[in-house]
C-alpha cells in the first residue's frame, strides 16, 4: 500500500546570520502492506512527521520516488490525495463548532452529498463512541474525545490509508488505551494505517511492524517481536553466593550463550537465544559443580534495546 525508494527532505535553517542545510531525511525506504499498522519509530527530530508529511503529499521530497495506494507521489498527488486520511499531531478541531458539524462539513468537502454526509456523521460520532458529545461545542471536549473527533474526520471519506502523527502524544493511559482499541478496530475493517510515535509501549503494543528511525534513516524494520528477537536476545540474571566470576567460566563457550558478564562477585548476567529453554541449562551446570543459586530471573528485550543496539543510545534518553 505504502512504498518508498530514497526518499529524502531537506531544509535550510538560518542562525547567526548564517545559512546551513540540515537533512531531514536521508534516504528512506520502506514497504507497508494493505491492512497492517506500521509504525514509524524514533525520537523528536528523527524525521518521523517530514516522511509522513510527503507520504500526504503536504512536503515534495527533494529526490527518491514513493507510491501510495498505487498512485504515484510525484506525478500524481491528486490521487493519493484522495485515498489517504490525515490526522496532525496538532489536531484540527475548532473551539466554537460541534463535532457533528466538523464531520458533516469535512466529508461535504470530499464532495459527499447533505444527505449522505450527514449519515456518515452520525456513524462516525458512534463508532467512536462520541455520540453523547456530538452535539456540543469541541471546546467542551476532553483531550482523548477531541483526539477521537480527530481521527473520525480522517477516515470520515473512508480512505484506504490513514497517517496519524503522534496520535496519542499527551493523552492519559486511559485516553491512549482507548486509542489503540480504535486504530485497532480501522485495521480490522481494513484500512491500512500508518503512524509516527515515540512511545516504545505503542509501537510494541499496537503495530504489526515498525520502522525505526534515527537522524532521518531506518535502521530497523520488522515485527516488533523479530527485532527483538534479532537484535538483543533474552537476558538472564543470576544472583550467586560469591563465585559469579567462577560460574561465568564455566558458562562461556555453552551453545545457547550469547554472553556472559559477572557483575561485583555474586550476579551473572547472560545474554541467551531464548531464555525458556537457557534457564534449566544454567541451573543444571551450575548446580552440578557445586555453585548454589539465590534468584533467577528472565527478562525479555524490549524495543529500547534494539534501538540502543542499532544507535548507540536509549531511545528513552533521547
Amino acid at each position: 500500500m505504502i512504498e518508498a525508494k530514497g526518499l529524502r527532505k531537506s531544509f535550510q535553517t538560518r542562525r547567526r546570520r548564517k545559512t546551513a542545510v540540515v537533512e531531514a531525511v536521508a534516504g528512506v525506504d520502506l514497504k507497508v502492506a494493505e491492512g497492517e499498522i506500521f509504525g514509524f519509530l524514533g525520537p523528536n527530530g528523527a524525521g518521523k512527521t517530514t516522511t509522513l508529511r510527503m507520504f500526504a503529499t503536504l512536503l515534495s521530497p527533494d529526490d527518491g520516488e514513493a507510491r501510495v495506494a498505487g498512485a504515484d507521489l510525484r506525478t500524481e498527488p491528486a490521487r493519493v490525495r484522495r485515498s489517504i486520511g490525515y490526522v496532525a499531531q496538532g489536531g484540527g478541531t475548532w473551539d466554537d463548532v460541534t463535532a457533528r458539524q466538523e464531520l458533516v462539513l469535512q466529508a461535504r468537502m470530499h464532495g459527499i452529498g447533505k444527505a449522505a454526509a450527514q449519515e456518515r456523521a452520525a456513524a462516525a460520532l458512534e463508532a467512536f463512541n462520541l455520540t453523547e458529545y456530538g452535539d456540543r461545542n469541541c471546546k467542551t471536549y476532553s483531550g482523548g474525545q477531541r483526539r477521537r473527533v480527530d481521527i473520525a474526520l480522517g477516515v470520515i471519506h473512508q480512505p484506504k490509508v490513514l497517517f496519524l502523527d503522534e496520535p496519542t502524544s499527551g493523552l492519559d493511559p486511559q485516553s491512549r488505551a482507548h486509542m489503540w482499541d480504535l486504530v485497532r478496530k480501522l485495521r480490522d475493517e481494513g484500512m491500512t494505517v500508518f503512524l509516527t510515535t515515540h512511545y516504545l509501549d505503542e509501537a510494541d503494543a499496537l503495530c504489526d511492524r515498525i520502522a525505526i528511525i534515527d537522524h532521518g534513516e531506518v535502521v530497523a524494520e520488522d515485527t516488533p517481536d523479530a527485532l527483538k528477537r534479532a537484535i538483543s536476545g533474552d537476558v538472564v540474571t543470576v544472583g550467586l553466593t560469591g563465585t559469579a566470576q567462577k560460574a561465568a567460566e564455566l558458562l562461556t563457550g555453552q551453545p545457547y550463550l550469547r554472553s556472559v558478564e559477572a557483575r561485583d562477585d555474586d550476579e551473572l548476567r547472560l545474554t541467551v537465544e531464548a531464555g525458556q529453554t537457557a534457564i534449566p541449562q544454567v541451573m543444571r551446570t551450575l548446580e552440578g559443580a557445586g555453585i548454589e543459586l539465590s534468584t533467577i530471573e528472565l527478562h525479555r528485550p524490549t524495543l529500547d534495546d534494539v534501538f540502543l543496539t542499532k544507535t548507540g543510545r536509549s531511545l528513552r534518553e533521547s
